[in-house]
């Protein structure tokens, strides 16, 4: 006698994919933003971005504990709402304070406008934060865990991809030539996003979410999700993880944004929503072999093979190569690029699947520990911003762009080690009951 398998409830999973969608459209008006503020103050090009993910640092325990004290949906309505405030913040930057000198940084003076931007990154980096606590555990549970926990990420992380690929090369568009008056062209890109939150509010408010572990304000907790060591060696490899994939496409869109070719900023942000369309295939393939290949063999082959196409481009040196490339709304006519961006844009499709299968390994398991746990991931993410500041104002002046994809190179070697080692679970006696 067959058992049925248990119900799904598609409008909770189809929710989370909308949410999915929603931050990396916020998290990828950062690098954009950046090259524009970077042209009037040079150590502005990832301040924005510093911003918007050093709010992980301060906000991912106590999304966590949002989560574990008003579930899922009041969690997300009150991200959304902070989301559009955040947007609002970054479009007064544009608007107000550009005259008021606040100090100098580095012999040049800043004015107010950039730190009401820096505010905004911040802000929209709190929501973030909260929605990515929201979507991952849910999307897990919803799937059951294991091989069908990671389909639903992957899934998910498809859509996320989709909205990655399209805001460097909307805001790229808009600009054409990057200038340092080019923020207002990007204003209707901003505008579009609040009013995208404010819709997924009114929506989501009428939207049924049952959560997936009952009434989890009851579960009483004996230990810290880091007792379990891949859990804790899993936190540090989110770290880097988000390091890399921001990193990757950051450096590339500033160095080819800085050319001097017309349209630089166009080829920049093409470059760049190519390495986030790979993203995007990488994740639709894993939605439909992960069922069959397990998250542990997909992490150590994408890692291994990252870890190549990096040392490839750093060894390309300086050999250019012309490229055209006509892929509907990704277009690139006759520009000449280092080839090293070639092999950067194409570990896009080794970077899909590492976040959801690092949070996939890492909280395998873990039972009741899981939203205490998506707290402590959310904190980490932390890396997306920090590891590209670094490498930016630390290696880049010294090692020149492509030299501080070393620290590329690094990162993956731990998420590699991660892969092959450190996801086993030692810890299956603690009780997650």
């Amino acid at each position: 006698m067959s058992q049925n398998k248990p119900k799904r409830n598609w409008i909770a999973i189809i929710t989370m994919f909308f949410i999915f969608a929603m931050i990396s459209f916020v998290t990828n008006m950062a690098a954009p933003f950046g090259n524009i503020w970077g042209f009037t103050y040079d150590w502005a090009s990832t301040a924005g971005m510093l911003m918007n993910f050093i709010a992980y640092l301060f906000m991912g325990i106590p999304a966590g504990n949002m989560l574990i004290k008003y579930g899922y949906k009041k969690t997300a309505l009150i991200a959304l709402l902070v989301g559009a405030v955040g947007l609002g913040v970054q479009l007064l930057s544009g608007i107000v304070g550009g005259g008021v000198a606040i100090c100098t940084i580095g012999g040049v003076v800043t004015c107010l406008n950039l730190f009401i931007y820096l505010l905004g990154a911040l802000i929209c980096g709190f929501c973030v934060c909260m929605l990515n606590t929201v979507v991952n555990p849910m999307l897990n549970l919803l799937g059951g865990g294991g091989n069908t926990g990671n389909q639903l990420i992957q899934a998910g992380g498809t859509l996320n991809s989709l909205s990655a690929t399209a805001t460097p090369f909307l805001a790229g568009w808009l600009v054409g030539t990057l200038t340092k008056d080019s923020f207002p062209d990007v204003a209707p890109l901003i505008i579009t996003g609040i009013c995208i939150f404010l819709a997924a509010f009114v929506i989501i408010c009428f939207i049924r979410i049952e959560e997936p572990q009952g009434d989890i304000s009851k579960v009483t907790y004996e230990y810290s999700p880091l007792a379990f060591r891949h859990c804790l060696l899993g936190v540090i490899a989110i770290f880097f993880y988000v390091g890399v994939e921001q990193a990757i496409p950051s450096m590339m869109n500033q160095w080819i944004s800085r050319e001097s070719f017309v349209g630089a900023a166009t080829v920049a942000g093409s470059l760049a929503a190519i390495y986030w369309l790979l993203m995007l295939v990488g994740r639709f393939v894993s939605t439909f072999i992960s069922g069959v290949v397990s998250t542990r063999t997909q992490m150590i082959v994408v890692s291994a093979v990252g870890i190549c196409l990096i040392v490839a481009a750093i060894c390309t040196g300086e050999v250019t190569t012309t490229l055209n490339i006509n892929l509907g709304f990704i277009k690139i006519e006759n520009a000449e690029v280092p080839l090293s961006c070639v092999f950067i844009f194409l570990t896009g499709i080794c970077t899909s699947i590492m976040w959801g299968g690092i949070f996939n390994l890492s909280t395998e398991g873990l039972g009741k520990y899981t939203a205490k746990a998506s707290g402590l991931f959310m904190t980490m993410v932390v890396g997306g911003g920090v590891m590209p500041f670094i490498q930016d104002l630390a290696l880049r002046p010294v090692l020149g762009y492509l030299g501080s994809y070393w620290l590329i190179v690094a990162m993956l070697a731990y998420i590699l080690y991660y892969s092959l080692i450190g996801c086993k679970n030692v810890n299956k006696d603690i009780p997650v009951y």
